[in-house]
């Protein structure tokens, strides 16, 4: 898998470990139910309107929204 030239931060040990309960329960995959919330809880914000422009404009890699849904 090639290596992402964009910072990840690294969850604490205590979300991983609720994502994953919660997607066991959900019967989904974690990533899925990360993506959404995240989503969920930016979407309107000002940082998602800062990454919207910067995916229009070439900056960013590839639109990851809605794609695990």
């Amino acid at each position: 898998m090639p290596r992402s030239t964009h910072y990840t931060p690294p969850l604490s040990r205590f979300l991983v470990c609720a994502l994953y309960h919660e997607a066991k329960t959900r019967e989904i995959p974690m990533t899925q139910l990360a993506n959404n919330l995240v989503e969920t809880a930016l979407k309107n914000s000002f940082g998602w309107k800062e990454a919207q422009d910067q995916m229009r404009l070439g900056e960013g890699i590839n639109d990851q929204t809605s794609q695990t849904r």
